[in-house]
């Protein structure tokens, strides 16, 4: 039975999460200073565990969105983390990513996500221009995370765990709305689908 997401349970999930923000942010700042942790990995062992790594990268992204506050930089890191790929001057650079730059644009965790697919599904010699397994399997992943959010846009999944949209870059109000909201905690719950999608896909793929 596939790896099942559902945006209700894991609101309530989060809702009654009690965050170790001390050992997250121990966790996050080991891979600030030491650096993604390269990995061989263990196709067999991935088939395996597949729920208990999806779960794993899921709770991660969670994680690291609460710490970082950003959907982009939560979902990239614990891809790269489970998966032993990317570095974190990667994920500083997806700093703009949520939203595209909080414009109402593609979701942060699609662009972390894709950016995990990117580096697993492409040539490692970047003068190799054959993208095609990059583009089948990132094409895959967005439209598993659609069937979930039934968008990949910021303002729809805002709708979906927060109510509304709040377009926090618009005005000063807006932005205090947005803060004094459930964003905190309920806008975790997209990177860690997302990231839990892409490593599902990655994993699904080692089957061919």
């Amino acid at each position: 039975m596939p790896y099942s997401f559902d945006i209700s349970k894991r609101l309530k999930e989060i809702a009654g999460r009690e965050w170790d923000a001390a050992q997250i942010k121990a966790r996050f700042g080991n891979l600030v200073r030491n650096g993604i942790p390269q990995k061989t990995l263990d196709r067999q062992n991935l088939l395996r565990e597949k729920d208990k790594i999806i779960e794993r990268v899921q709770r991660r992204a969670e994680e690291y969105c609460y710490l970082t506050g950003n959907c982009a930089k939560g979902s990239a890191t614990s891809l790269f983390e489970e998966f032993g790929l990317g570095n974190m001057e990667i994920i500083r650079g997806l700093a703009p990513f949520p939203g595209i730059a909080m414009s109402g644009g593609i979701c942060g965790p699609v662009a972390g996500g894709l950016m995990m697919l990117g580096l697993f599904f492409s040539h490692k010699d970047v003068t190799n221009n054959d993208a095609a397994r990059a583009y089948i399997y990132s094409r895959i992943f967005i439209k598993k995370f659609t069937a979930v959010f039934g968008s990949l846009y910021c303002p729809d999944i805002q709708k979906k765990l927060l109510g509304k949209y709040f377009d926090p870059m618009a005005s000063m109000e807006n932005m205090k709305a947005f803060n004094s909201s459930s964003a905190r905690t309920n806008c975790t719950v997209a990177p860690g689908i997302g990231a839990g999608i892409a490593a599902e896909v990655i994993i699904e793929s080692m089957k061919e």
